[in-house]
């Protein structure tokens, strides 16, 4: 007998995940201040936006975003497709393997080329960086549970539909939707950290990491590293990728220093 349906989990767990996540960050405290990439007094002189707002702006977000969700699972229901693959994660067999494979793949190449859309538009746009965009960017020192602080447009558009409409492309069912979605906040939140940890598999597994999102959230990056959240492929396409070197700070921690004349080079032009 299952006590909570898959749709219902598929809703609540991810911003769980979020929470808890996010908070083991947080709770890391001094003892991980040689890995950070900023100084940790930075997080209150640079930030435009109090942890308070930022809290409960990410509730917000995670409001609406249940909300479309429940919206998509009872739009959908109980497809052929969305059964099959429930009965298939449950059999173990290769092939269903396989096919939840092919699943994400399309999840993450639909999400990483929507937000990448939107998120450049948003910085090309003056008045939707003015007006939306730059809510995200009042993080000049990003932490990790300021991942999701947006202006609710920008959560919604970016965050939300993009997701459904990654559900929708992929043919997931809920079930799976529940694991691809949490895989999505745990990367989510990784990027935003602000530590440089040893070991972390998503920094080994992927160029789209923590310090690469950082170089975005700097002054001089701001127009580079828009990829988001997976893979740098679309930067490397229209030439907005900005390498960069992982530096000792003087006074201790690192810090990821933007490589402007790489730059300049590998895009063919000055961004």
């Amino acid at each position: 007998m299952e006590f909570f349906s898959d749709e219902a989990l598929a809703i609540v767990v991810p911003i769980l995940v979020y929470w808890v996540y996010s908070g083991m960050y947080m709770a890391l405290g001094q003892s991980m201040d040689k890995y950070r990439l900023h100084p940790r007094k930075e997080e209150d002189s640079k930030n435009l936006v109090s942890k308070r707002d930022v809290v409960m702006f990410v509730l917000l977000q995670q409001l609406v975003q249940a909300a479309v969700a429940a919206v998509v699972f009872a739009l959908t229901g109980d497809s052929s497709s969305s059964s099959t693959t429930a009965q298939d994660m449950r059999g173990g067999s290769p092939s269903s393997f396989l096919k939840l494979a092919r699943q994400f793949a399309v999840a993450m190449a639909v999400l990483d080329g929507w937000q990448y859309a939107w998120h450049r538009y948003m910085h090309l746009n003056r008045f939707l960086y003015r007006h939306v965009h730059s809510w995200h960017h009042r993080l000049v020192v990003p932490y990790a549970f300021g991942a999701q602080y947006n202006h609710p447009a920008e959560g919604l558009l970016l965050d939300t539909l993009g997701g459904a409409l990654a559900f929708l492309a992929s043919g997931m069912s809920p079930r799976a939707s529940i694991f691809f979605f949490s895989l999505c906040t745990v990367k989510g939140v990784d990027d935003h950290c602000g530590l440089w940890l040893p070991g972390n598999v998503f920094h080994l597994c992927f160029w789209n990491n923590t310090a690469y999102h950082d170089v975005h959230h700097q002054l001089r990056g701001s127009r580079f590293n828009f990829s988001l959240p997976f893979f740098v492929t679309w930067d490397k396409v229209f030439g907005t990728h900005m390498p960069y070197v992982l530096e000792e700070r003087p006074a201790g921690g690192l810090q990821a220093r933007p490589l402007m004349a790489r730059a300049a080079r590998s895009n063919g032009h000055e961004n």
